[in-house]
């Protein structure tokens, strides 16, 4: 396994480390099982996030007993001083360590980027913090170029995370910048939500580039910690044929597709809107018409209950037509 230095932190970090959002489908004991396996195999990088449920509940329980071989960041999605402080706190209680080594504030619009860097603003909560000892390193998370390029410019930004894959490619000169102003890069989404299927070439075209700092796949099964593993250990070139499969992933993806991120939610009537969007994906791209049709009966409320009320649209950080997108759904399906 690789290892690099995460920016100006200077942690040393495995290049594939792990996302904490799947393993709220599963439980205490296989995440235990999971983390066995990435100390084994010397992967150090966790990423979890207060508002990802029983995720860091889960990892602080895992890491019992051998807390010195992970490098543990989690996120809030506060944004006021007194809010980021309690956060901070139930973080700690949950993941049963006295430090966190990246806190993060977890992706804020433009306009609650200037409330967190403002007086009485959550980098103050996170500030103090740091000079308690309670977290090492302070980071950022975001969906837009915007915030990204804001990012850039912020000089208590030591990390910075933000989606990479084969079809958004959109920011790879901030990517570079990030790398020139010695800021770790932590790419999420790196499945683009699960739409690309074949992990291994999605990991692969990732860490071709030198200028990423770490990969961080949601994993909640011990095979895909090896397939991950071997798939970012594999430096060789990217061939041709590599190429020409990731090609057609971006034509046949192109961009208006869900990365079930979940910011649109909730829903007014209750529809899961990732899920139906999955549902589609399977039915259009996949081949798995009878299947995607069994799953998407089983959904308690379908697309087409959609009362056009455009909620869900304004907390989509990709800024899709949701509600068009719905009745799409709703058209194939039947309801």
């Amino acid at each position: 396994m690789e290892y690099v230095t995460l920016g100006k932190t200077g942690l040393k970090i495995a290049r594939l480390g792990f996302g904490g959002i799947p393993i709220q489908r599963v439980d205490a004991a296989t995440t235990k099982e999971l983390f066995a396996r990435m100390a084994e195999l010397g992967i150090n990088y966790l990423d979890t996030a207060r508002g990802y449920t029983v995720s860091e509940e889960y990892i602080g329980e895992a890491m019992e007993g051998m807390r010195d071989k992970f490098i543990v960041a989690t996120k809030s999605m506060a944004r006021t001083k007194e809010g980021m402080a309690a956060d901070i706190e139930i973080s700690l209680k949950n993941l049963r360590t006295d430090y966190i080594d990246v806190y993060q504030v977890h992706n804020p619009t433009v306009e609650q980027l200037k409330q967190v860097i403002a007086p009485g603003g959550a980098l103050e909560a996170l500030m103090e913090a740091k000079a308690a000892g309670k977290i090492g390193h302070i980071g950022l998370t975001g969906h837009s170029l915007e915030i990204f390029d804001m990012a850039l410019e912020q000089d208590w930004v030591e990390v910075f995370m933000f989606p990479y894959n084969i079809v958004e490619t959109q920011a790879e000169e901030q990517i570079k910048k990030c790398a020139e102003k010695n800021i770790g890069f932590v790419v999420m989404k790196p499945l683009a939500g699960g739409a690309i299927e074949d992990a291994t070439l999605a990991m692969r075209f990732i860490c071709a580039n030198p200028n990423v700092t770490v990969v961080i796949p949601g994993m909640y099964d011990v095979k895909e910690i090896d397939q991950n593993m071997k798939a970012v250990e594999d430096t060789s070139p990217l061939t041709e044929e590599e190429l020409a499969k990731m090609q057609e992933i971006r034509q046949r993806l192109g961009n208006n597709f869900c990365r079930r991120c979940n910011y649109c939610a909730p829903c007014t009537v209750g529809i899961n809107i990732p899920m139906a969007f999955l549902m589609q994906g399977y039915l259009d791209r996949y081949g798995l018409g009878d299947w995607a049709k069994d799953r998407y009966s089983s959904m308690p409320v379908k697309a087409g209950a959609c009362i056009d009320c455009g909620a869900c649209e304004p907390r989509c950080p990709y800024n899709l037509p949701i509600r068009e997108m719905l009745k799409d759904v709703a058209q194939k399906f039947g309801c």
